[in-house]
């Protein structure tokens, strides 16, 4: 691991920045490994809490671990899954309870009823089986609206279970014998919502335990649906240079260029993904020869319907090189599976190629003028 530069680990070096689609049940809707490789991505990630929940964790180890199970090469990351259980018990009690030894989880569903409980040492374990190359630590994410005192909570929480998952992960390491190259990474999680005063405190504490790397935990929106650009930005200041950051949930075009202004280098996000299959496709259209000037093109829209052209004249993805906005428009219209595949290999396509043009100098010298505001026009 070289600063903000690259990214190694046991199944290869990443390029920073770099962008890694979610794919939450070791799986990218609509799409395989190929697909992937050929839309340049470098890296994907799964999340802890639903691989639990389904297919267990234990027929995942049996299979050789979530690379050889879902038959991808490349680095992945495993998300804590505190999010998506804490989120589900603040939202109905009946879920579960949240208390400094970890989370407790009720799921009933029609296969019946599963419990949980997450520690987080057993978030570490459960990684480590997984055999995930940077794993996070579990986190205590508050409420976009959380009050000052759940705020303080939070950041308590998440630095006492840091100290712990740093405690079992050195005890992981040691006991499968990984070192050097081998070993996974470990990244803490940088809390206190929206306060500069909390998020200096968690950012300290972390810092003094030591990570790999280093993200941005909470909502990176504001109570408006805005990029919460200013805490972002201090938040990325407080985390050592000599670290990867990762801007957690970041995900939008412009979101993702002024947060690599600010010195992250890793966003992951089911943005690109959703939108495909729900018909919203990116475009670069060079607007006023910006080259991040982007567009959504709305392929269900009847104008699409007779039109020859790709999706994009500046994509190279499979579905510009061979298929036409008719033909896409078509498969949608007709419900067919390769419809939302090849829409989601677009877009994509679109975000390696916007990493692409964030790593070239000359490229990202473009970007420091461009206004991410001003990104985006529509079709």
């Amino acid at each position: 691991m070289a600063g903000r530069a690259r990214l190694i680990t046991a199944h290869g070096t990443v390029s920073l920045p770099t962008f890694f689609p979610d794919a939450t049940r070791a799986v990218v809707r609509t799409v395989d490994a190929q697909d992937l490789q050929r839309c340049g991505i470098e890296g994907l990630v799964v999340n802890t809490f639903h691989l639990t929940h389904s297919p267990g964790i234990g027929l995942v180890k049996s299979q050789g671990g979530v690379h050889r199970f879902m038959g991808w090469e490349r680095p992945i990351i495993s998300d804590s899954g505190g999010f998506q259980a804490m989120s589900m018990i603040r939202e109905n009690a009946r879920y579960g309870t949240i208390s400094d030894a970890g989370i407790h989880f009720t799921n009933v569903d029609a296969k019946g009823r599963k419990k949980l409980r997450l520690t987080p040492e057993k978030c570490i374990q459960i990684q480590f089986d997984l055999g995930a190359d940077l794993m996070i630590c579990l986190d205590d994410c508050p409420r976009p609206d959380a009050d000052e005192g759940e705020v303080a909570d939070s950041v308590r929480r998440t630095i006492h279970w840091a100290g712990q998952c740093k405690e079992e992960f050195e005890r992981q390491l040691a006991s499968r014998r990984l070192d050097g190259e081998k070993r996974p990474l470990l990244f803490g999680v940088i809390h206190g919502g929206y306060s500069k005063r909390a998020r200096w405190h968690c950012a300290e504490a972390l810092i003094s335990i030591g990570f790999d790397g280093y993200g941005f935990g909470g909502w990176p929106l504001d109570l408006e649906g805005n990029l919460a650009a200013e805490i972002l930005a201090y938040t990325a200041d407080l985390m050592p240079d000599d670290r990867p950051k990762y801007a957690l949930g970041v995900g939008s075009p412009e979101g993702v260029v002024r947060c690599h202004e600010m010195g992250y280098g890793i966003f992951d996000c089911v943005l690109p993904t959703r939108d495909a299959r729900h018909q919203r496709l990116y475009c670069y259209d060079g607007e006023g020869g910006d080259p991040f000037a982007y567009s959504y093109l709305y392929i269900q829209d009847n104008k699409h319907k007779r039109d020859p052209r790709p999706v994009s004249d500046a994509c190279d993805c499979p579905c510009c090189a061979h298929y036409s906005r008719s033909y896409l428009h078509h498969l949608f219209e007709i419900q067919d599976g390769l419809a939302p595949r090849l829409a989601t290999i677009h877009n994509l396509r679109f975000y390696a190629q916007l990493m692409e043009k964030l790593r070239d100098p000359a490229q990202s010298a473009r970007a420091s003028g461009t206004d991410a505001d001003r990104m985006l026009r529509e079709l």
